[in-house]
């Protein structure tokens, strides 16, 4: 784990475990590692581990047995952006696996013309990240965030929720607009991380967030390869 000096140290723990929960690489009814296999995964003390699982407990993502290890027992999201995470939570409940890369963030200067430029202007945040499916690369996500959110660094996207991450920094989505397209191809990155060939079709979903007074937060597109899994959307009814 890359350690952020803008988080406490068993926050950060705690992240990755839920995420790897909400992901499915701990399903439900198993038991995550044993104490001793976290302190020495992610180089802490047991305080730290231990503060961690009590956060896990605490939010109903595991239950401690004594002598019987730490159970989990929920794989859905409080968050109160979860309808945004709705379609991982799908696949984790089919029973994938989901792995997050991270392969670039940095502040960028936004391109003339580029919707980027339209909703933040000169200058905003670029992370690129990818998402793998059973180990299978799935996902190509290209994310554009307002500069105005501060405090978020590389280390911190590495294993966990952008979403999270921006709920932990006190910025509220309150709402959101998709659009879906196919298109062609994508750039040689994107092909190249997807591992495709130049001029398969990809689903494209264009994601705008909103805060509370309408200002835009983040441009995100994701490109899909479908022929892993099709792209689902539930409706409540």
């Amino acid at each position: 784990m890359r350690r952020s000096r803008n988080k406490p140290l068993y926050l950060q723990v705690m992240s990755v475990l839920k995420d790897r929960i909400l992901h499915g690489t701990y399903p439900v009814g198993t038991l995550i590692p044993s104490e001793p296999q976290l302190e020495a995964e992610f180089s802490v003390s047991k305080i730290t581990v231990r503060a961690a699982i009590k956060e896990l407990v605490q939010d109903g993502y595991v239950d401690k047995g004594s002598g019987k290890g730490t159970k989990v027992i929920r794989s859905t999201s409080t968050s109160k952006l979860s309808k945004l995470k709705r379609f991982t939570e799908v696949l984790v409940d089919e029973g994938y696996r989901i792995r997050k890369e991270l392969l670039a963030a940095e502040v960028i200067l936004t391109e003339e013309g580029s919707v980027a430029r339209q909703l933040f202007g000169d200058r905003c945040v670029k992370i690129e990240r990818l998402y793998r499916l059973n180990g299978a690369p799935y996902i190509y996500y290209t994310h554009y965030l307002t500069d105005k959110v501060s405090g978020i660094e590389p280390n911190d996207l590495n294993e966990q929720s952008l979403y999270d991450l921006l709920e932990e920094r006190q910025v509220t989505l309150d709402k959101y607009r998709d659009e879906f397209s196919v298109i062609a191809s994508a750039s040689e990155i994107a092909m190249e991380a997807l591992e495709l060939r130049t001029g398969k079709p990809l689903l494209k979903r264009a994601r705008y967030s909103y805060d509370e007074n309408g200002e835009p937060v983040e441009y995100s597109e994701g490109l899909y390869d479908t022929d892993l899994h099709h792209y689902v959307v539930n409706y409540d009814v």
